[in-house]
């Protein structure tokens, strides 16, 4: 019996050592896995170089998007001051007009009147003014009465008045008051173009009756159109005036349109966002006001932890770096980048782990040599 009790221990024993070696081969496997040696010949042929860990500025990406504007002087709404009816024009959108040219004729018997009034006017003036000269001599030598002379006065300053408010009507749909007598009377007034620029929308036709409130033509001059870009809060206090980025449409991304930014609102929308306005370098005639684009922004980040961007390969959708353990060998490990920068890029790593050393030159010829040895 005591024979037999002492088999049995002396099995369970050697199965729990078999137990523990088998699990010591696993976690060897297992370590093994991600860990490579080499031979010295290896070593030299795989161009291994290795350091440290370094800080260094890093700038990041800020990617936003808006659209095409331009400033309100440069977009022009026209209208009639006293309305009429519109007898010819020749715009059609994206017409090009020059600045004075007649764009549109209107028609109206206001128009006649306000020069009937004006010219009326300005006889009764011619008059008013010779009596009160009349009566400022007669006044003089007492042969008048003050009030006689104050009426006179009175009427002379009233149609001066009169006059000269009409002028500035005349004036307002576009008749020169120095120009205008009897003999020339007009039924119609031609209306200029403001600006330089390119018609953006035609909202009447031929004949229509338009009133002061209503908009016939809009111009736009597309030489000083801007970008305005939406910024959320958290990303503003990374922006300033003269900043340079670089925006382009959906349509084409690879045309990159260098730009500036000139301003920065103060105020902020409902979803927390700022208008950021900015300069194109070069005018580009493609550019449209209303048209969408989107814009990077490289903006300067604080102090990273960096490795040469060589340092890091990819695996499987996975980044790695490896350390250098001694005797030859290196240990794959998995860390998570951030931005990258003149052939340095960012890495998140623990503070244990920051102060081992890495493999600057030759992961890439580790990873192959690692897995070759694990598919064999």
């Amino acid at each position: 019996m005591k024979q037999l009790i002492i088999l049995l221990n002396i099995s369970l024993l050697l199965a729990a050592c078999g137990g523990s070696k088998k699990e010591e081969q696993k976690t060897e496997t297992k370590t093994a896995e991600n860990v490579v040696t080499l031979t010295d010949a290896q070593l030299k042929n795989a161009g291994v170089q290795t350091g440290k860990l370094e800080q260094k500025s890093i700038s990041s990406i800020l990617k936003v998007n808006g659209k095409i504007d331009v400033p309100p002087q440069n977009m022009v709404s026209i209208s009639v001051p006293l309305g009429g009816y519109l007898k010819s024009t020749k715009l059609l959108p994206g017409m090009y007009v020059k600045k004075g040219e007649s764009i549109a004729i209107m028609e109206d018997q206001q128009y006649i009147q306000l020069q009937q009034d004006y010219l009326t006017a300005k006889a009764k003036l011619v008059f008013a003014n010779q009596e009160y000269e009349r009566q400022k001599e007669l006044n003089q030598s007492k042969a008048s009465s003050d009030k006689v002379f104050q009426q006179s006065l009175a009427d002379y300053t009233s149609l001066e008045i009169l006059v000269k408010s009409l002028a500035e009507k005349l004036k307002l749909i576009g008749i020169n008051p120095a120009n205008s007598n009897v003999n020339n009377i007009s039924k119609s007034i031609s209306i200029p173009s403001p600006i330089n620029g390119f018609v953006s929308k035609v909202n009447v036709n031929i004949g229509k009756y338009v009133t002061p409130a209503d908009v016939m033509f809009e111009i736009v001059n597309p030489a000083d159109i801007h970008l305005v870009l939406m910024v959320f809060e958290k990303d503003v206090n990374k922006l300033f005036i003269g900043q340079k980025l670089i925006a382009y449409t959906n349509s084409n991304p690879e045309k990159k349109y260098p730009c500036e930014i000139i301003l920065i609102g103060k105020d902020f929308s409902d979803d927390k966002s700022v208008e950021v306005h900015c300069h194109f370098a070069t005018y580009d005639k493609t550019l449209i006001p209303g048209m969408y684009m989107n814009a990077e922004i490289e903006v300067k980040s604080s102090d990273a932890t960096v490795l040469p961007s060589d340092a890091i390969v990819s695996f499987e959708n996975k980044q790695y770096v490896f350390i250098a353990k001694g005797n030859n060998q290196f240990e794959m490990m998995e860390v998570k980048t951030g931005n990258t920068e003149n052939e340095f890029t960012e890495i998140i790593i623990d503070e244990t782990s920051a102060k081992e050393t890495f493999v600057f030159k030759g992961a890439y010829n580790l990873l192959m040599k690692m897995k070759n040895t694990t598919d064999e």
